[in-house]
């Protein structure tokens, strides 16, 4: 018989999965075609952006001491999504390149749609499981990025994100005024560079070459070969093509969210090459109920980057008097980051008001509002 304590928990856990709704959606698109294969882009993006409207905000917290045993379901989640999305993504492969029914147009739309899923959930999931202590949960995460072919985000995130966020040296930190349309191209070059040299330079301290077994650069490719030689066993060259589309749509949508956690968010520079330490006023949070649950929490970045090892049930809501906030949550926001005016009229004067909130100290900004930031190198 389940406890009423197990069965607590799990119903508190509940509204996270509602990730896998998006399965059966996806498998529907590929079998019926035609407009249908915009089903997934419209649940995730403008779905919950209604969801949101109709569920407000969520700003209870849970405690932030409770121990992994209490977080089973949770763990659970994101453990298990791994294989889901693999036997999802390789299942539709085959369906696409066997079958006569959908159009080269419905083959695109519907792994634009996959690639919304391995991007939204699959990334977002990996993030969580490349935080954890366990190899194991380690080792989910490099499949899931593997399957997406950005494994060094990964290395990137680890060692130069969280370490240099709101500096010159964070590839991810847009700047002010810094469109999404320069940003997503800068991002893709310097993240692939940070990420290899960070690890090379990990090695150099250790008196090792990066040529080293214990590079993970061996292992981030070597999955992500084998993921490419998978999908062409499948599909063919067709599949290969397929595969590299929903790959494609996964990194971008990845980098949308990646410019709107930190726009314009710096760090105080204190002098010979140091910064203050992260803060929650250096991410933006959001806490929309319903895109949180999709999300599983990343909308509360700032206590992300706060505590960086907190599992995902466990980030805390900070109020606006110690983190800035989004006005929406990030289904409207990413949408609005693609059109560039349109976000900088909503976010220019948010920037602009954080830095009177937090720094009214500061009064030449100049340097912090070009693209390519001057401001001295940690």
């Amino acid at each position: 018989m389940i406890s009423s304590d197990t069965l607590s928990r799990w119903q508190s856990a509940l509204p996270f999965w509602v990730s896998f709704m998006l399965i059966p959606i996806i498998w529907i698109s590929a079998t019926l075609g035609g407009w249908w294969v915009l089903l997934v882009p419209i649940f995730t993006w403008w779905a919950f952006a209604i969801l949101d409207l109709l569920t407000g905000l969520e700003l209870n917290n849970a405690d932030p001491d409770t121990p992994d045993k209490g977080l089973r379901w949770y763990i659970l989640l994101t453990n298990i999504w791994v294989p889901v999305q693999f036997i999802t993504l390789f299942g539709l492969i085959w369906f696409a390149t066997h079958t006569d029914h959908l159009s080269l147009a419905s083959k695109i739309g519907l792994f634009f749609g996959m690639g919304v899923i391995s991007g939204t959930i699959g990334i977002n999931y990996s993030h969580e499981l490349m935080h954890q202590k366990g190899r194991f949960e380690r080792w989910l995460g490099d499949i899931l990025l593997a399957m997406v072919l950005y494994s060094h985000f990964r290395s990137e995130h680890l060692l130069v994100h969280h370490r240099y966020v709101g500096t010159p040296r964070d590839p991810v930190t847009a700047r002010y005024n810094e469109g999404f349309h320069r940003f997503y191209p800068r991002v893709l070059r310097q993240c692939l560079t940070s990420a290899f040299k960070a690890e090379r330079d990990k090695l150099a301290r250790k008196d090792r070459p990066w040529t080293d077994a214990s590079n993970p650069f061996w292992r981030y490719w070597v999955l992500q070969g084998g993921m490419v030689l998978l999908a062409l066993g499948v599909g063919g060259w067709s599949g290969v093509a397929l595969f590299l589309l929903q790959a494609g749509v996964a990194i971008w949508q990845l980098e949308l969210v990646n410019y709107v956690e930190h726009y314009g968010l710096t760090r105080k520079h204190l002098g010979d090459g140091k910064y203050e330490h992260v803060k929650p006023q250096h991410s933006w949070n959001a806490s929309q109920k319903a895109s949180n649950w999709l999300l599983i929490n990343l909308q509360r970045h700032s206590d992300h980057h706060y505590k960086p090892n907190r599992r995902f049930p466990l980030l805390q809501h900070h109020s606006e008097d110690t983190a800035p906030q989004l006005p929406y949550g990030y289904p409207v926001m990413t949408v609005a980051a693609m059109i560039p005016p349109v976000w900088r009229r909503v976010m220019n004067p948010r920037v602009r008001a954080w830095r009177r909130h937090y720094y009214p100290e500061v009064s030449n900004w100049k340097p912090y509002n070009k693209s390519q930031n001057p401001l001295p190198r940690a």
